[in-house]
């Protein structure tokens, strides 16, 4: 092996090695970097330090703890259970009623927190007693809760999606739509699968339309809130970061004051919890954009550019079949955000090399890393429910296991399929994904 090459597999092999001796990712990607540009690079401590600022100066990634806030509300504020009860409307009288109320449930506040995490938190904490009552076995219900979470990571306004494209050059508000289908798929088939494996729970009745109605306006509010995000960024009128701080306004201002006004006294603590949350990622985020930083310095991209030229094929569809593995695997070891950082040297190489559109190819990442949210050895938001639901992470994990197919299956049809992404940005945004005016007429031309 070359130089850069020996120096490549010193610093993952030490990152895997301090990650697995109980360091956090965010020190263990600093301190892998560290050693390596001291013994093979003639780089300063000074250069690193401004690799890890330079991580964080994104003016995007300031939406994520608006978005972290407004689902801490949620939780805290007790709205949460008014999205629950709309879904249990809609979908409570289906047998298993309880899992499709996890799954649409997971889906309506995914698209209002963008955090697998909080999802996991909200959904967990209401459901998962209810379903114990009902004769859930803990372990699925640990299961079904974070696989439903992980679809706050595909729709928005995802986090992943913020993060990839502030630090890809892609179109956030292109990845929100192109991510909303693949999320939709998810939740359909985590219903399937419910529908003919899951405990068959209490039998209930369909909900009366005067019921439903009911349900509806008692979620209307909190439901305004992705409708403000999405429809505003579509409309062009503000920025994801802007969106952000417009729901906190919303809840602030309208949420709060007409659903629970005695909750300002606890305003305090919901800023305070949001903050730790958003610097735990923003944390690895800095040190993750040093380690990919270092990775094209000493030429990674390139070498995993050789893997691809030795499958002696250019096609997309295999390169996006590539990448999938590849972030499956990464995302087996490594968080969501770091990963992109780290891999979008490769990403955007890849991305040239199959002359794939931006958006398909940053939605195959992120529902991948999605996917790792819920697989060993990590499994971050299945530790999180199994622990909330009092039940051994292997026997979570066990239960996990036949889901998965629901998530290989969703990947294969974004991949085989690229209209399944691409269609909702090419009619609402479509400059997002290459389309331009028509130079002789009304429309747009898309590639």
């Amino acid at each position: 092996m070359s130089t850069n090459e020996t120096a490549i597999v010193v610093m993952c092999g030490l990152f895997l090695g301090l990650g697995y001796a109980g360091l956090p990712v965010a020190f263990g990607l600093i301190g892998s970097v560290v050693v390596v540009a001291a013994l093979f690079t003639d780089l300063t401590i000074g250069s690193l330090m401004g690799q890890l600022f330079n991580g964080i100066n994104e003016l995007a990634l300031l939406a994520i703890p608006f978005f972290l806030l407004t689902g801490e509300l949620m939780t805290s504020a007790r709205i949460t259970p008014r999205l629950i009860a709309l879904a249990q409307a809609m979908v409570g009288h289906l047998r298993s009623g309880l899992a499709h109320v996890v799954a649409v449930s997971c889906m309506i506040f995914g698209g209002i927190s963008g955090s697998s995490t909080a999802d996991t938190v909200a959904i967990g904490t209401v459901l998962i007693p209810a379903m114990r009552e009902e004769g859930y076995a803990p372990a699925f219900s640990a299961a079904l809760i974070a696989a439903g979470a992980s679809i706050a990571s595909m729709v928005p306004p995802s986090i992943m999606a913020i993060v990839y494209g502030a630090v890809g050059d892609a179109s956030v508000g292109g990845l929100f739509l192109g991510g909303a289908v693949p999320g939709l798929m998810v939740c359909v088939g985590l219903m399937i699968y419910s529908y003919f494996f899951g405990a068959p729970g209490v039998q209930k009745r369909r909900a009366t339309l005067f019921e439903f109605v009911g349900a509806a306006r008692g979620a209307v509010l909190p439901m305004m809130i992705p409708v403000i995000i999405i429809g505003s960024i579509l409309g062009g009128v503000i920025t994801p970061a802007e969106a952000g701080m417009a729901a906190i306004v919303y809840a602030l201002l309208v949420l709060l004051p007409l659903l629970n006004p005695r909750h300002f006294r606890r305003l305090p603590k919901d800023i305070a919890l949001a903050a730790v949350l958003y610097a735990i990622p923003l944390t690895a985020v800095a040190a993750a954009s040093a380690f990919g930083w270092m990775l094209a310095y000493l030429g990674g991209a390139d070498i995993i550019m050789g893997w691809v030229a030795a499958l002696g094929t250019t096609d997309p569809r295999a390169i996006l079949f590539f990448v999938a593995v590849l972030f499956l695997i990464v995302g087996d070891f490594l968080d969501g955000l770091p990963a992109i950082i780290i891999l979008m040297p490769v990403i955007l190489s890849l991305e040239k090399l199959g002359h794939i559109n931006a958006v398909h190819m940053g939605v195959v990442v992120i529902v991948t890393l999605a996917f790792g949210l819920i697989t060993p050895p990590c499994g971050i938001i299945l530790l999180l429910s199994s622990t909330l639901a009092r039940v051994p992470f292997s026997r979570a994990l066990l239960q996990s296991a036949p889901i998965y197919i629901v998530f290989v299956i969703v990947i294969a049809v974004i991949i085989l399929l690229p209209e399944t992404v691409l269609w909702l940005p090419r009619h609402f945004l479509p400059r997002a994904v290459g389309c331009f005016p028509n130079p002789r007429g009304a429309g747009y031309i898309c590639p």
